[in-house]
């Protein structure tokens, strides 16, 4: 589909967090696809900079609001996509009830929207709904072993609950869902204090200061670069496929080995300093991508140390260093 503008060239496309991290690189595949964009954020995580290059131009406006308050876009909508919600630990324990709100309520707007212009929903839900698995890789059949009431657990329920109501209105209502499960993304963009692995680790191979690893950092990871994800978004939302699909990197790295990773892209070797590790941390987190390669025709494909070397130049950009 990388070529293909056909599914959205004058469409109407509607993208909630549409100032985020994810949502910003949406928003730019969109309009070079030449769908019309409506980008609505309230920059709780979000920032106007991500797509000040969109504003202006024809086909493009960013919209400052709340979802969980209120939801109305004039005119024809073909598709609606839902990435508004905090996505790193650090801001979901920050903002934990807007977290459980936009995941609820925000939900049900994006829902009644689609419903009411016979728009189609392109869900953001995550690898987080698999919470700390007892399997690995882990399938779209596996139901997961999250901790409801732990600090966690306002994001992975929040998002466990926008999957069931989005199916709830695909039963009962008829509208048009796809659901994506998104696992580790990165790439530019990412904010400097997100709080996750790359951004830290970056800021402190960039300084020469020792990154900070949280506990042993045998816990695995499975990174996606942000073109990589984008397009699988993308081929997700124009397919017949409803969904849940995992949308990830099957490549599973230590974080240690992430660590080091990092330092070969930055060129400094400052090495790590252990911290301990947070309440319900995942032990491994890989995807099981069967669906996504046999229904999508897609599989992720930038190296990590191609899509290290990419980021490591916008962090040392974003940084002066």
């Amino acid at each position: 589909m990388a070529d293909d503008h056909t599914p959205f060239e004058g469409r109407c496309a509607v993208v909630l967090g549409g100032a985020g991290f994810l949502g910003s690189h949406l928003c730019d595949r969109l309009v070079a696809a030449g769908a019309r964009v409506t980008a609505i954020d309230n920059l709780l995580t979000g920032d106007a900079d991500n797509v000040a290059h969109l504003v202006g131009r024809d086909g493009f406006r960013l919209v400052d609001s709340d979802v969980t308050n209120y939801l109305h876009v004039p005119g024809p909508v073909d598709f609606v996509l839902h990435f508004a919600s905090p996505a790193s630990p650090v801001d979901y324990l920050r903002w934990p009830i807007q977290t459980l709100k936009v995941g609820s309520l925000g939900t049900h707007k994006a829902l009644g929207l689609a419903r009411a212009k016979g728009a189609r929903l392109l869900l953001a839900s995550t690898s987080e709904v698999y919470g700390d698995p007892t399997v690995n890789p882990q399938p779209e059949s596996y139901w997961g072993n999250v901790n409801p009431i732990g600090p966690r657990g306002v994001y992975d329920e929040a998002k466990r609950f926008s999957e069931a109501m989005a199916l709830a209105y695909h039963r009962e209502h008829g509208v048009e869902v796809r659901i994506a499960r998104i696992f580790n993304t990165y790439g530019p963009r990412m904010r400097l204090e997100d709080g996750r692995a790359i951004p830290a680790f970056f800021q402190a191979a960039l300084r020469d200061t020792p990154l900070p690893i949280h506990g042993d950092g045998s816990q695995t990871r499975s990174l996606c670069y942000v073109d990589d994800e984008v397009e699988g978004l993308l081929r997700l939302l124009v397919s017949d496929a409803t969904g849940p699909v995992n949308i990830g990197n099957p490549q599973e790295v230590t974080v240690l080995e992430l660590a080091q990773a990092v330092q070969d892209a930055v060129g400094r070797h400052p090495g790590v300093v252990f911290h301990p590790r947070p309440v319900d941390d995942p032990t491994v987190r890989r995807p099981d991508t069967t669906l996504a390669e046999s229904l999508l025709g897609w599989k992720a494909e930038i190296p990590l140390a191609e899509g290290l070397a990419r980021t490591g130049a916008w962090f040392r950009a974003r940084l002066g260093a």
